[in-house]
């Protein structure tokens, strides 16, 4: 049995890999930690085998004065939790990065992208990732993931704003675009993987098929019992371009699909499955 520790208990993907732990208890046994306070220095990390850094400031509005925050929890904090699990013999460390790494809106990513964040959220998560690696070595196995958009029921992020409209709105633009995003029980289940595989490295996990934003708003829609009718007309995206949503929503941004594989499937529900999980 593994001994694993989350960091963050109200993060979503912290809070989600916790229940998703759970339904193999004769294999893993998980426990989360805050770090709002400085207690967390007191925990004792020898104990566990995995730590998996979940925390991250993210999903608001990026000021001069909350800049300085970006960088003390996304990235010191990150190293710090690193060194002391380091210090204290746990063999694995797993850090939520994000795709937000390329400072791209729109495009392809493959492995020989640069990575060039414009955001704050960005930059801290590319300066978590370089710090952390100064600290792995054969005992200490560090895990980058780069997640893209991660959806499911109760997530933040532009999903919930979507479905929102999706439950409003009689009609669409049918833009034909390509996402890639990953449901948050197919993330659980690649972590868990990596938990098992004890495997360092860059990852970037994501769904199986690339996501069309028009057909997602549309299925959304059908399951609360809408008929979302997708419209060859661009006039109502100047509401996404009014709240700055227009390449977050309409945009083509996903990472090149050989990127994702890896040696076990980690694929629990495919797109119309995890829709119905996330609406039901």
């Amino acid at each position: 049995m593994k001994r694993i520790l989350i960091t963050g208990p109200s993060s979503y993907i912290g809070k989600n890999l916790e229940k998703w732990l759970e339904n193999y208890a004769d294999k893993y046994e998980s426990d989360c930690i805050s770090l709002r306070e400085n207690s967390w220095m007191d925990k004792d990390f020898s104990i566990y085998d995995v730590v998996i850094h979940t925390v991250g400031i993210a999903h608001r509005k990026e000021t001069s004065e909350n800049a300085n925050l970006y960088y003390k929890v996304n990235r010191d904090l990150a190293f710090e939790v690193a060194e002391k699990a380091k210090v204290e013999g746990v063999k694995q460390f797993i850090f939520l990065s994000s795709m937000s790494v390329y400072g791209i809106t729109n495009g392809v990513i493959t492995k020989n992208s640069p990575t060039k964040p414009n955001t704050h959220y960005g930059k801290s998560k590319l300066q978590a990732e370089e710090s952390l690696k100064s600290l792995q070595n054969e005992n200490f196995r560090v895990s980058i993931i780069r997640p893209p958009m991660v959806y499911g029921k109760g997530c933040k992020g532009n999903y919930p704003k979507l479905a929102k409209l999706a439950t409003k709105i009689p009609m669409f633009p049918n833009v034909k675009n390509k996402r890639s995003m990953i449901f948050i029980d197919n993330l659980c289940e690649f972590i868990k993987l990596l938990i098992d595989d004890c495997n360092s490295g860059l990852f970037f996990p994501q769904n199986e098929e690339y996501i069309n934003t028009s057909e997602m708003v549309k299925l959304i829609g059908e399951f609360n019992g809408k008929n979302v009718r997708l419209i060859m007309s661009f006039n109502s995206i100047y509401i996404f371009r009014k709240f700055n949503m227009l390449n977050k929503v309409f945009g083509n941004l996903v990472y090149d699909k050989q990127m994702s594989e890896y040696k076990k499937n980690y694929q629990v529900s495919d797109f119309y499955k995890s829709i119905a999980k996330t609406e039901k």
